[in-house]
Protein backbone atom coordinates (compact mmCIF):
# COMPACT_ATOMS: atom_id res chain seq x y z
CA UNK A 1 0.00 0.00 0.00
CA UNK A 2 1.52 3.29 -0.96
CA UNK A 3 1.50 5.99 1.51
CA UNK A 4 0.07 9.51 0.88
CA UNK A 5 1.77 11.95 3.45
CA UNK A 6 -0.73 15.00 4.17
CA UNK A 7 0.93 15.61 7.67
CA UNK A 8 3.88 18.14 6.77
CA UNK A 9 2.63 20.85 9.00
CA UNK A 10 3.72 17.78 11.91
CA UNK A 11 7.29 16.88 9.73
CA UNK A 12 8.53 16.74 6.21
CA UNK A 13 10.58 13.97 4.15
CA UNK A 14 14.15 15.08 4.25
CA UNK A 15 14.65 16.30 0.40
CA UNK A 16 17.34 14.05 -1.47
CA UNK A 17 18.99 17.07 -2.44
CA UNK A 18 19.70 17.54 1.31
CA UNK A 19 20.38 14.53 2.37
CA UNK A 20 22.80 14.24 -0.34
CA UNK A 21 24.79 17.45 0.57
CA UNK A 22 24.75 16.23 4.26
CA UNK A 23 25.42 12.67 3.49
CA UNK A 24 29.80 13.39 3.62
CA UNK A 25 29.68 14.85 7.03
CA UNK A 26 29.04 12.04 9.17
CA UNK A 27 31.81 9.75 8.22
CA UNK A 28 34.26 11.79 6.05
CA UNK A 29 34.26 15.15 6.80
CA UNK A 30 33.91 14.60 10.23
CA UNK A 31 36.29 17.46 11.67
CA UNK A 32 35.00 19.63 14.37
CA UNK A 33 34.56 23.10 12.80
CA UNK A 34 35.83 24.99 16.16
CA UNK A 35 39.29 23.70 15.20
CA UNK A 36 42.30 25.22 14.03
CA UNK A 37 43.59 22.76 11.71
CA UNK A 38 42.14 22.09 7.95
CA UNK A 39 40.13 19.52 8.51
CA UNK A 40 37.69 21.19 10.51
CA UNK A 41 38.32 24.27 8.99
CA UNK A 42 36.97 23.12 5.68
CA UNK A 43 33.56 21.93 7.97
CA UNK A 44 33.32 25.50 9.04
CA UNK A 45 33.38 26.80 5.58
CA UNK A 46 30.62 24.90 5.23
CA UNK A 47 28.96 25.91 8.09
CA UNK A 48 29.23 29.91 6.97
CA UNK A 49 27.86 28.11 3.78
CA UNK A 50 24.81 27.26 5.30
CA UNK A 51 24.68 30.27 7.21
CA UNK A 52 24.26 32.37 4.13
CA UNK A 53 21.66 30.38 2.18
CA UNK A 54 19.24 30.56 5.79
CA UNK A 55 19.84 34.06 5.66
CA UNK A 56 19.29 34.36 2.38
CA UNK A 57 15.44 32.67 2.46
CA UNK A 58 14.68 34.94 5.33
CA UNK A 59 16.01 38.41 3.99
CA UNK A 60 18.05 38.70 6.43
CA UNK A 61 22.17 39.43 7.37
CA UNK A 62 24.23 36.00 8.13
CA UNK A 63 25.62 36.81 11.37
CA UNK A 64 21.51 37.65 11.93
CA UNK A 65 21.55 33.45 12.14
CA UNK A 66 22.14 31.72 15.24
CA UNK A 67 21.90 27.72 14.77
CA UNK A 68 19.81 25.61 17.05
CA UNK A 69 18.19 22.47 17.82
CA UNK A 70 14.67 22.93 16.87
CA UNK A 71 12.12 26.09 17.23
CA UNK A 72 11.30 25.13 20.93
CA UNK A 73 14.65 25.92 21.68
CA UNK A 74 15.09 29.36 19.52
CA UNK A 75 11.18 30.45 21.17
CA UNK A 76 12.32 29.87 24.59
CA UNK A 77 15.84 31.50 23.89
CA UNK A 78 13.91 34.68 22.49
CA UNK A 79 11.77 34.72 25.49
CA UNK A 80 14.01 34.41 28.44
CA UNK A 81 16.98 36.65 26.53
CA UNK A 82 14.17 39.52 26.23
CA UNK A 83 13.59 39.26 30.47
CA UNK A 84 17.09 39.22 31.19
CA UNK A 85 17.76 42.20 28.79
CA UNK A 86 15.27 44.30 30.11
CA UNK A 87 15.25 42.45 33.91
CA UNK A 88 12.74 45.89 35.41
CA UNK A 89 9.87 44.93 32.82
CA UNK A 90 7.62 42.11 33.90
CA UNK A 91 5.21 41.76 31.18
CA UNK A 92 4.60 39.12 28.31
CA UNK A 93 2.22 39.16 25.73
CA UNK A 94 1.01 36.19 23.54
CA UNK A 95 -1.72 34.37 22.02
CA UNK A 96 -4.25 31.94 22.99
CA UNK A 97 -3.51 29.78 19.75
CA UNK A 98 0.39 29.94 20.43
CA UNK A 99 1.68 26.31 19.98
CA UNK A 100 3.06 25.18 23.04
CA UNK A 101 6.47 25.77 22.64
CA UNK A 102 5.76 29.60 23.07
CA UNK A 103 2.74 29.12 25.91
CA UNK A 104 3.99 26.50 28.16
CA UNK A 105 7.09 28.82 29.07
CA UNK A 106 4.93 31.49 29.00
CA UNK A 107 2.78 30.27 31.38
CA UNK A 108 5.30 28.86 33.33
CA UNK A 109 6.94 32.17 33.76
CA UNK A 110 3.26 33.25 34.62
CA UNK A 111 3.99 30.77 37.78
CA UNK A 112 7.26 32.88 39.02
CA UNK A 113 5.62 36.34 38.84
CA UNK A 114 5.54 37.57 35.67
CA UNK A 115 2.46 39.15 33.79
CA UNK A 116 1.13 37.31 30.96
CA UNK A 117 -1.48 38.46 28.60
CA UNK A 118 -2.97 35.67 26.11
CA UNK A 119 -4.54 37.73 23.49
CA UNK A 120 -7.95 35.86 21.68
CA UNK A 121 -9.24 35.34 18.03
CA UNK A 122 -12.19 35.07 16.63
CA UNK A 123 -14.09 32.38 14.94
CA UNK A 124 -11.72 32.16 12.18
CA UNK A 125 -8.71 32.22 14.22
CA UNK A 126 -8.05 36.42 13.58
CA UNK A 127 -6.06 38.58 15.75
CA UNK A 128 -7.38 41.74 16.61
CA UNK A 129 -4.83 44.28 17.01
CA UNK A 130 -7.00 46.80 18.53
CA UNK A 131 -6.69 44.30 22.03
CA UNK A 132 -3.18 44.36 21.19
CA UNK A 133 -3.02 47.58 21.70
CA UNK A 134 -4.87 47.89 24.08
CA UNK A 135 -2.39 44.99 26.27
CA UNK A 136 0.99 46.34 25.42
CA UNK A 137 2.18 48.96 27.29
CA UNK A 138 5.88 50.37 29.09
CA UNK A 139 6.10 47.29 31.32
CA UNK A 140 5.91 44.65 28.63
CA UNK A 141 9.72 43.18 27.65
CA UNK A 142 8.38 40.96 24.72
CA UNK A 143 5.94 40.22 22.17
CA UNK A 144 5.62 36.47 20.85
CA UNK A 145 2.72 35.86 18.40
CA UNK A 146 3.93 32.86 15.53
CA UNK A 147 3.76 33.63 11.92
CA UNK A 148 0.85 31.50 10.88
CA UNK A 149 -0.96 28.70 13.18
CA UNK A 150 -0.06 25.57 13.12
CA UNK A 151 -3.55 24.06 12.92
CA UNK A 152 -5.63 26.25 10.95
CA UNK A 153 -2.88 27.87 8.58
CA UNK A 154 -4.00 31.43 9.74
CA UNK A 155 -1.64 34.20 9.03
CA UNK A 156 -1.16 36.88 11.44
CA UNK A 157 -0.80 40.50 10.45
CA UNK A 158 3.24 40.51 11.50
CA UNK A 159 4.11 43.60 10.32
CA UNK A 160 1.73 45.62 11.99
CA UNK A 161 1.68 43.74 14.87
CA UNK A 162 5.67 44.47 14.63
CA UNK A 163 4.70 48.38 14.22
CA UNK A 164 2.15 48.53 17.25
CA UNK A 165 4.86 46.65 19.60
CA UNK A 166 7.92 49.10 18.23
CA UNK A 167 5.65 51.91 19.96
CA UNK A 168 6.57 50.92 23.21
CA UNK A 169 9.76 49.65 22.93
CA UNK A 170 9.63 46.10 23.55
CA UNK A 171 10.88 43.04 21.74
CA UNK A 172 8.73 41.41 19.40
CA UNK A 173 9.22 37.49 18.48
CA UNK A 174 7.43 35.33 15.70
CA UNK A 175 7.61 31.54 15.72
CA UNK A 176 7.69 31.15 11.83
CA UNK A 177 8.18 27.57 12.15
CA UNK A 178 5.58 27.11 10.07
CA UNK A 179 5.80 30.04 7.43
CA UNK A 180 9.28 29.95 6.45
CA UNK A 181 9.35 28.40 3.34
CA UNK A 182 5.61 28.36 2.31
CA UNK A 183 5.64 32.26 1.84
CA UNK A 184 8.33 34.83 1.40
CA UNK A 185 9.51 36.59 4.32
CA UNK A 186 12.04 39.59 4.15
CA UNK A 187 13.45 40.34 7.24
CA UNK A 188 15.69 43.30 6.10
CA UNK A 189 12.32 45.50 5.73
CA UNK A 190 10.21 43.57 8.70
CA UNK A 191 9.31 45.03 12.26
CA UNK A 192 10.36 41.58 13.53
CA UNK A 193 13.41 41.13 16.16
CA UNK A 194 13.54 37.70 16.50
CA UNK A 195 12.00 34.61 14.56
CA UNK A 196 12.52 31.00 14.99
CA UNK A 197 12.54 28.29 12.59
CA UNK A 198 12.64 24.26 12.06
CA UNK A 199 14.48 22.33 9.80
CA UNK A 200 12.74 19.53 9.62
CA UNK A 201 9.39 21.20 8.90
CA UNK A 202 10.96 22.01 5.18
CA UNK A 203 12.35 18.94 4.38
CA UNK A 204 15.84 19.32 6.09
CA UNK A 205 16.42 17.13 8.89
CA UNK A 206 15.33 16.57 12.72
CA UNK A 207 17.11 17.99 15.44
CA UNK A 208 18.45 21.33 13.81
CA UNK A 209 16.54 24.53 13.56
CA UNK A 210 17.55 28.77 13.35
CA UNK A 211 16.87 31.75 15.45
CA UNK A 212 17.18 34.78 13.73
CA UNK A 213 17.97 37.54 15.74
CA UNK A 214 17.89 41.39 14.15
CA UNK A 215 21.65 43.80 14.03
CA UNK A 216 21.77 45.67 17.66
CA UNK A 217 18.60 44.10 19.20
CA UNK A 218 19.81 42.73 23.10
CA UNK A 219 20.71 39.17 23.14
CA UNK A 220 21.28 37.07 26.51
CA UNK A 221 22.22 33.31 25.34
CA UNK A 222 20.00 30.38 26.78
CA UNK A 223 23.01 27.48 26.05
CA UNK A 224 26.13 28.96 27.63
CA UNK A 225 29.74 27.29 27.65
CA UNK A 226 31.81 27.53 24.66
CA UNK A 227 31.75 30.22 21.97
CA UNK A 228 30.22 28.46 19.30
CA UNK A 229 28.16 30.62 16.93
CA UNK A 230 29.79 33.74 18.12
CA UNK A 231 28.85 32.89 21.55
CA UNK A 232 25.43 32.98 21.07
CA UNK A 233 24.78 29.43 21.66
CA UNK A 234 26.98 27.27 23.30
CA UNK A 235 27.14 23.32 22.10
CA UNK A 236 29.23 21.34 19.88
CA UNK A 237 27.81 22.46 16.21
CA UNK A 238 24.86 19.90 14.67
CA UNK A 239 27.25 19.83 11.25
CA UNK A 240 25.49 17.78 9.07
CA UNK A 241 22.24 19.14 9.86
CA UNK A 242 23.34 22.62 9.63
CA UNK A 243 24.62 21.74 6.35
CA UNK A 244 21.11 19.64 5.66
CA UNK A 245 19.25 23.27 6.79
CA UNK A 246 20.94 25.60 4.19
CA UNK A 247 20.69 23.56 1.51
CA UNK A 248 16.94 23.14 2.34
CA UNK A 249 16.26 26.67 2.41
CA UNK A 250 17.86 26.97 -0.48
CA UNK A 251 15.74 24.85 -2.35
CA UNK A 252 12.51 26.40 -0.21
CA UNK A 253 13.48 29.72 -1.76
CA UNK A 254 13.16 28.04 -5.43
CA UNK A 255 9.86 25.80 -4.64
CA UNK A 256 8.38 29.49 -3.30
CA UNK A 257 6.07 29.85 -6.34
CA UNK A 258 5.24 25.92 -6.44
CA UNK A 259 3.58 26.26 -2.82
CA UNK A 260 1.94 29.16 -3.80
CA UNK A 261 0.34 28.47 -7.12
CA UNK A 262 0.21 24.51 -7.48
CA UNK A 263 -0.08 23.71 -3.75
CA UNK A 264 -2.24 25.79 -3.10
CA UNK A 265 -4.41 24.78 -5.90
CA UNK A 266 -4.42 21.11 -4.73
CA UNK A 267 -5.56 22.76 -1.10
CA UNK A 268 -8.38 24.76 -2.49
CA UNK A 269 -9.49 21.63 -4.44
CA UNK A 270 -9.42 19.37 -1.81
CA UNK A 271 -11.16 21.77 0.52
CA UNK A 272 -14.06 22.87 -2.84
CA UNK A 273 -14.75 18.65 -2.94
CA UNK A 274 -15.02 18.21 0.23
CA UNK A 275 -17.58 20.40 1.14
CA UNK A 276 -19.26 19.36 -2.33
CA UNK A 277 -19.86 15.90 -1.72
CA UNK A 278 -19.92 16.18 2.17
CA UNK A 279 -22.97 17.89 3.76
CA UNK A 280 -22.21 19.69 7.42
CA UNK A 281 -18.53 20.78 6.92
CA UNK A 282 -16.69 23.58 7.94
CA UNK A 283 -13.21 24.86 6.64
CA UNK A 284 -11.43 26.29 10.29
CA UNK A 285 -10.02 29.49 9.57
CA UNK A 286 -11.32 29.65 6.14
CA UNK A 287 -11.95 32.82 5.68
CA UNK A 288 -8.92 34.18 6.79
CA UNK A 289 -5.95 34.27 5.52
CA UNK A 290 -3.87 30.81 5.41
CA UNK A 291 -0.43 29.30 4.51
CA UNK A 292 -1.20 27.07 0.92
CA UNK A 293 -0.47 23.68 1.96
CA UNK A 294 -2.83 24.22 5.47
CA UNK A 295 -6.43 22.99 5.28
CA UNK A 296 -8.46 21.84 8.61
CA UNK A 297 -11.43 20.93 7.85
CA UNK A 298 -14.25 19.70 10.76
CA UNK A 299 -16.82 17.22 10.01
CA UNK A 300 -20.15 17.28 12.53
CA UNK A 301 -21.20 14.30 14.42
CA UNK A 302 -18.23 12.36 13.89
CA UNK A 303 -14.81 11.69 15.99
CA UNK A 304 -11.52 12.89 14.65
CA UNK A 305 -9.56 10.02 16.09
CA UNK A 306 -11.72 7.28 14.24
CA UNK A 307 -11.53 9.49 10.96
CA UNK A 308 -7.66 8.78 11.55
CA UNK A 309 -7.77 5.45 12.02
CA UNK A 310 -9.80 4.67 9.27
CA UNK A 311 -8.12 6.93 6.73
CA UNK A 312 -4.76 5.11 8.20
CA UNK A 313 -6.37 1.73 6.65
CA UNK A 314 -6.23 3.23 3.53
CA UNK A 315 -2.60 4.69 3.62
CA UNK A 316 -3.58 8.36 4.43
CA UNK A 317 -1.71 10.33 6.68
CA UNK A 318 -2.80 13.04 8.44
CA UNK A 319 -3.85 14.45 11.82
CA UNK A 320 -6.60 15.72 14.02
CA UNK A 321 -7.35 18.79 15.34
CA UNK A 322 -8.66 17.60 18.45
CA UNK A 323 -6.44 16.14 21.15
CA UNK A 324 -8.09 12.75 21.27
CA UNK A 325 -4.92 10.79 20.05
CA UNK A 326 -3.49 11.95 23.02
CA UNK A 327 -6.57 10.12 25.53
CA UNK A 328 -8.11 13.61 26.16
CA UNK A 329 -12.26 14.00 25.28
CA UNK A 330 -10.92 18.07 24.95
CA UNK A 331 -11.06 19.64 21.51
CA UNK A 332 -7.36 21.20 21.06
CA UNK A 333 -6.64 24.89 22.44
CA UNK A 334 -6.37 26.55 19.01
CA UNK A 335 -10.12 25.23 18.02
CA UNK A 336 -11.53 26.19 21.45
CA UNK A 337 -9.84 29.50 21.48
CA UNK A 338 -11.79 30.35 17.84
CA UNK A 339 -14.87 29.22 19.84
CA UNK A 340 -15.11 26.15 16.97
CA UNK A 341 -18.78 24.16 17.81
CA UNK A 342 -18.00 21.40 20.24
CA UNK A 343 -19.88 18.97 17.44
CA UNK A 344 -17.09 20.64 14.76
CA UNK A 345 -14.06 20.79 17.00
CA UNK A 346 -14.26 16.84 17.67
CA UNK A 347 -14.25 16.02 14.30
CA UNK A 348 -11.61 18.27 12.89
CA UNK A 349 -8.55 17.05 10.63
CA UNK A 350 -6.00 19.17 9.03
CA UNK A 351 -4.70 18.21 5.55
CA UNK A 352 -0.89 20.01 5.38
CA UNK A 353 0.57 19.35 1.84
CA UNK A 354 4.28 19.94 0.91
CA UNK A 355 5.34 20.40 -2.91
CA UNK A 356 5.65 16.48 -2.64
CA UNK A 357 1.93 16.22 -2.94
CA UNK A 358 0.65 15.12 -6.25
CA UNK A 359 -3.38 15.50 -7.92
CA UNK A 360 -3.40 11.64 -7.82
CA UNK A 361 -3.10 11.91 -4.15
CA UNK A 362 -5.68 14.75 -3.61
CA UNK A 363 -8.00 12.55 -5.68
CA UNK A 364 -7.88 9.53 -3.32
CA UNK A 365 -8.17 11.35 -0.54
CA UNK A 366 -11.25 12.63 -1.84
CA UNK A 367 -12.73 9.59 -2.87
CA UNK A 368 -11.93 7.99 0.54
CA UNK A 369 -13.23 10.49 3.14
CA UNK A 370 -16.60 10.60 1.96
CA UNK A 371 -17.98 6.74 2.47
CA UNK A 372 -15.22 6.90 5.30
CA UNK A 373 -17.23 10.35 6.78
CA UNK A 374 -20.62 8.41 6.01
CA UNK A 375 -19.52 5.08 7.97
CA UNK A 376 -18.97 6.92 10.97
CA UNK A 377 -22.09 9.46 11.22
CA UNK A 378 -24.34 5.91 10.73
CA UNK A 379 -22.61 4.81 13.64
CA UNK A 380 -23.23 7.64 15.19
CA UNK A 381 -26.36 8.59 17.30
CA UNK A 382 -25.78 12.08 16.83
CA UNK A 383 -24.78 10.92 13.34
CA UNK A 384 -27.94 8.48 12.39
CA UNK A 385 -29.73 11.03 13.56
CA UNK A 386 -28.21 13.98 11.19
CA UNK A 387 -28.88 11.71 8.27
CA UNK A 388 -32.44 10.34 9.12
CA UNK A 389 -33.19 14.53 8.91
CA UNK A 390 -31.35 14.80 5.40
Amino acid sequence: MKEIYADNNATTRVDEAVFEEMRPYFCELYGNPSSMHFFGGQVQRKINEARNRTAALLGAHPEEIIFNACGTEGNNTAIRSALEAFPERRHIITTRVEHPAVLTPCRNLAKKGYRVTELSVDGEGRLSLDELRAAVDEDTAIVSIMYANNETGVVFPIEEIGAIVKEKGALFHTDAVQAVGKIPLNMAESTVDMLSLSGHKLHASKGVGALYVRKGVPFRPFMVGGHQERSRRAGTENTAGIIALGKACELAGQYLEDENSRVRAMRDRLEAEILRLIPNVRVNGGAAQRLPNTCSVAFEYVEGEAILLLMSEKGICASSGSACTSGSLEPSHVLRAMGVPFTCAHGSIRFSLSRYTTDQDIDTIIREIVPIIQHLRELSPFGREFLAKG
